[in-house]
């Protein structure tokens, strides 16, 4: 079974896609509102590897079913660093994803540009329903 880490790396968003669970809940870096389900947490992974430039891991923390991965990026030439925080269930499968990035300025690119794609995101969202 292909990992979350190496599904992410490969571009390979359908292994992504298989990774989720139905019930997953996305939380935001830049959203107060969590997202639940997977057709909105797929859309919005889909449409952030668009955003991110030179995207890649740096480290790996897990404890049991919970996993940290730390990040870099770009994002309009700013440097970001995040950390994707993962909760697994006992098939493997993502149910609670949740994303922190720092600094301030990065974040705020790519809420900016993640907000130019929200109408994109959410039809993506409607027809993977």
């Amino acid at each position: 079974m292909t990992t979350f880490r190496e599904a992410v790396e490969a571009h390979d968003m359908d292994a992504v896609d298989r990774l989720l669970a139905d019930d997953v809940v996305f939380r935001s870096p830049v959203a107060h509102t969590p997202y639940p389900g997977k057709p909105i947490t797929s859309a919005i992974l889909r449409a952030v590897v668009e955003v991110f430039q030179d995207f890649r891991y740096v480290r790996q923390l897990q404890d049991g079913h919970e996993h940290a991965y730390v990040f870099e990026a770009t994002v309009d030439g700013l440097e970001l660093t995040g950390c994707d925080f993962l909760t697994l269930d006992d098939e493997g499968r993502v149910t609670e994803f949740m994303v922190m990035v720092r600094p301030l300025k990065a974040a705020q690119a790519l809420a900016g540009r993640m907000a130019e794609r929200y109408p994109s995101i959410v039809a993506d969202a409607e027809a993977r329903a």
